[in-house]
Formats: structure tokens, C-alpha cells, sequence
């Protein structure tokens, strides 16, 4: 796994970025017709610190695509029953099927992080995940399904202007809880179980794929173009032309009449 150092680059121009992005995501529609069209299985994991940007860049991967296609999968806390299940089963359960995608925003390594930090497992239970996860992952290539694995990275200051932003903007309360304050605090007891499960996880089959996020544009063009460069699609063949047809009115009516005494909404703009 080769890390690069964070350096200070100047702003991407915004009309680049909006031109290449969607540029990129036309390229994610073709790959989203060769998956249907091969029945091919994609699993991507979205892991990394808190305020790194993995739920704008999710909505950026997917926004023109189909959610029927490109599925999401943000599992809450689990509940008494998943408590009770296998700690793996629950994320099994949404695994793809021929023809899809699945973007995990966090995944089985919740872990060895967040559970790893926080206390919230056993150390038991830790170490089997460690010493299990691995061969988890051979079972899911070997079944023929991609796995993609992002880390997601952000500077020490750039998160602390993150998180400051979110307690200023009131759109964005909901994104700053305990656990990413508490986890500010232990910036490197995170790190230091981020390296743990890098060293343990990072493997030929499943290889683990840092994404620097001090810009968050350049982020979202340099993720989309390397997960489009990790399945190797075709090109569509051309479109056939696509006519509107007229409306058949031989049973027309007043339809929009109709609609009047109706409840509207009030129109305010």
C-alpha cells in the first residue's frame, strides 16, 4: 500500500471539477449497463475518519445512477436481534446480487475501529474479527465478486475546520454526534487502530486504497476515476434513436379541469 504524503495544492478550478465530474459519472452509467448486462457483483467499502467526506462522495458516485443498480447500504446501530447474530451476518444479508453495486458507508470494519476504540466489543470479539477477516474476504473474491476497499484520509486541521463548520450550519447539525467529537479527542487511539487493521487487512485479494481528502473535489474525481479503473467494462453499444410520441388523443378529456377543487399545495414562490 503506498501512502502519500498530504502536500498543499491549489484549489481545483470549479468548472473543471463540474465538467470532469460529470464526465465521470457518463463513465458510471456505462459501467452500470455492463453490470446489468453481465450480472457482475460489486461490493464497495467506504471506511475513514469522521468529517473525511464518505457520504458526499457516495452521493456524488450515485447521483445519476440507478438506486436499483447502485445500492446503498448506512446500517444503523444493530438491534437486539442483530446483537444476537453472527457479528458478520447482518452485512452479508446485503450483499449484492447478480447485477449490482453495494457502497457500504462503514462496513464490518466498524471493528476494528469505532467497536476496537470505544469498547463497544470485547476483546474476544476483536480478535476473531482480526484474525477472521481476512479469509472473509477471500470468500467474497473468490465468489466472483469485486471488493474495493476505501480509506478515506483527512488532515488533522481541515477536520477540525469540518467539524467546526458543522456546529455553525445548522443543516448539518445531525452530522456531528458524541462518538465524532469523542473520536476527535482520540485521534491516535483511531490511527493506531486504522494501522492495525491495515496490517492485518491489507491483502493481495482486497487490498486497502487511501483516498486523500484535504479538497474534497479533487477526492471525489480521483476515487471515481480509480473505481472505474478497477473493473475492467465495455462500452455500451450505440443508442438507438429514441423518438417522443405524440399524445393519443382519441380519448382525450380535461384532464387538467379535472384537477380542479383538488387540495394544491399553497404556492408561496
Amino acid at each position: 500500500m503506498n501512502q502519500q504524503p498530504e502536500t498543499k495544492v491549489a484549489k481545483l478550478d470549479g468548472k473543471l471539477y463540474k465538467t470532469e465530474l460529470y464526465r465521470l459519472q457518463v463513465e458510471l452509467c456505462k459501467l452500470q449497463e455492463w453490470i446489468k448486462k453481465t450480472g457482475t457483483r460489486v461490493i464497495v467499502v467506504f471506511e475513514g475518519q469522521d468529517g473525511a467526506g464518505k457520504g458526499g462522495m457516495i452521493r456524488r458516485i450515485t447521483a445519476k445512477t440507478s438506486s436499483r443498480v447502485f445500492r446503498v447500504v448506512a446500517l444503523p446501530i444493530p438491534n437486539e436481534t442483530e446483537k444476537s447474530q453472527i457479528y458478520l451476518q447482518r452485512y452479508v444479508s446485503h450483499f449484492p446480487a447478480g447485477g449490482e453495486v453495494v457502497l457500504f458507508d462503514r462496513s464490518w470494519y466498524n471493528r476494528a475501529g469505532v467497536e476496537r476504540v470505544m469498547g463497544f466489543c470485547t476483546d474476544k470479539e476483536y480478535r476473531f474479527f482480526m484474525d477472521e477477516v481476512a479469509d472473509f474476504e477471500r470468500w467474497i473474491t473468490d465468489s466472483d465478486t469485486y471488493l474495493i476497499k476505501y480509506w478515506m484520509s483527512v488532515p488533522n486541521e481541515e477536520q477540525l475546520r469540518r467539524f467546526k463548520s458543522r456546529i455553525e450550519d445548522a443543516t448539518e447539525h445531525w452530522k456531528l454526534s458524541p462518538i465524532d467529537l469523542d473520536a476527535r479527542r482520540r485521534w491516535y487511539d483511531f490511527s493506531r487502530a486504522r494501522d492495525e487493521m491495515f496490517r492485518i487487512s491489507d491483502t493481495k485479494p482486497a487490498p486497502w486504497h487511501i483516498v486523500e481528502c484535504g479538497d474534497k473535489h479533487r477526492a471525489h474525481l480521483n476515487c471515481i476515476t480509480h473505481l472505474l479503473s478497477k473493473i475492467p467494462y465495455e462500452e455500451p453499444p450505440p443508442r438507438e434513436p429514441v423518438t417522443i410520441p405524440e399524445r393519443d388523443k382519441s380519448n382525450a378529456y380535461d384532464d387538467v379541469g379535472a384537477l380542479k377543487g383538488r387540495n394544491f399545495i399553497p404556492t408561496i414562490y
